[in-house]
């Protein structure tokens, strides 16, 4: 039986897939990707660089002739920005000038400066386009679209407790809960965030470092923050309460590490965007609980919240992603 073609929807998986290349470091822009694709094959691919230029459109098309991309189809998770900018030009009008035959788009982009401008740029252009509201482009853009749209990072809240749901023994001790495979996990999810959180309880009893310590990934530690009423050391951020975070400027993607006060704050306040659960094969009985109160008033405000998105298998201990669903 003969293959079926990719789908628009299809293409834009791997081209979403392609734009955790820019995560974090195309900020303060949004880590975008492109791809053009010609007869069924992938000719030529870019993501958003470092510091934010070059963007995705003008990494993919550069150095493709218009004859190639006369009959060629642009993928971008992101509708090509139309606002001018002392460091480089719109990508829409990198577009017009190259004139593919068609532009597929992941997401309307909701920045004012560009919010449907792009595309009818390029449609004026007589350029066909496609806007796909596509989930795959949606998740690889969750900070960029979350500051856009709620004026916050995306928050992803770590868990690392036993079978049993706890995070420490009862004096306090926690190392380690997890094993190696686990631990490298959680230190590769770390280098794809902009900063990581921690309570200022477990920041003055554990000193964590809070850094990248993944061969060749050291210079990707996110900044530190820590929330506390009182002062943080120099390096590190403070803020006083879990709303907070809409001050964090330049933070797309926040990575919550605990402790189980710390937790349960960002989940009463329903900020928690994503929850990774890391469960090792061990029992600890009377430890220390992987939460604090969530001021549940039944059981029935417990249901309905999470959705699992990934599970895998690290070594002895489990992994799983749940995100949180959302009217």
């Amino acid at each position: 039986m003969a293959s079926l073609a990719p789908t628009d929807h299809d293409w834009m998986a791997a081209a979403a897939r392609l734009a955790l290349r820019a995560r974090p470091l195309s900020s303060p822009n949004p880590g975008v990707a492109a791809l053009v694709v010609r007869d069924g094959r992938v000719i030529a691919r870019g993501w958003t660089a470092q510091g934010g230029r070059p963007h995705a459109e003008a990494a993919a098309l550069a150095g493709l002739a218009p004859q190639v991309l006369a009959d060629a189809t642009l993928y971008v998770t992101l509708e090509p920005c139309a606002h001018p900018s002392e460091r480089g030009p719109a990508c829409a009008d990198l577009i017009v000038a190259a004139r593919p035959a068609r532009v597929v788009i992941g997401q309307h982009d909701p920045d004012p400066r560009t919010a449907g401008k792009g595309r009818a740029r390029l449609e004026a252009a007589g350029i066909a386009t496609t806007l796909l509201d596509d989930a795959a482009s949606a998740a690889s853009l969750a900070g960029f679209l979350a500051r856009e749209t709620l004026g916050r990072p995306w928050v992803t809240l770590k868990l690392a407790t036993s079978l049993d749901g706890c995070i420490a023994l009862a004096d306090g001790t926690s190392r380690w809960i997890t094993g190696e495979a686990a631990r490298a996990h959680v230190h590769a999810r770390r280098a794809q965030h902009d900063a990581i959180l921690v309570g200022g309880g477990t920041w003055r009893t554990d000193a964590p470092r809070l850094d990248v310590r993944l061969p060749g990934l050291e210079a990707r530690s996110p900044a530190r923050v820590v929330l506390t009423r009182g002062d943080a050391p120099a390096g590190v951020t403070a803020i006083a309460s879990p709303q907070a975070i809409a001050s964090l400027e330049g933070v797309q993607y926040l990575y919550v590490e605990g402790g189980a006060e710390t937790a349960a704050a960002f989940l009463a306040a329903d900020l928690v965007d994503e929850l990774h659960l890391y469960r090792a094969p061990i029992l600890i009985g009377d430890g220390k609980r992987a939460l604090g109160a969530l001021g549940l008033a039944s059981l029935d405000a417990a249901h309905g919240r999470w959705h699992a998105s990934e599970h895998r298998q690290l070594g002895s201990d489990e992994f799983t992603a749940y995100l949180r669903r959302r009217s």
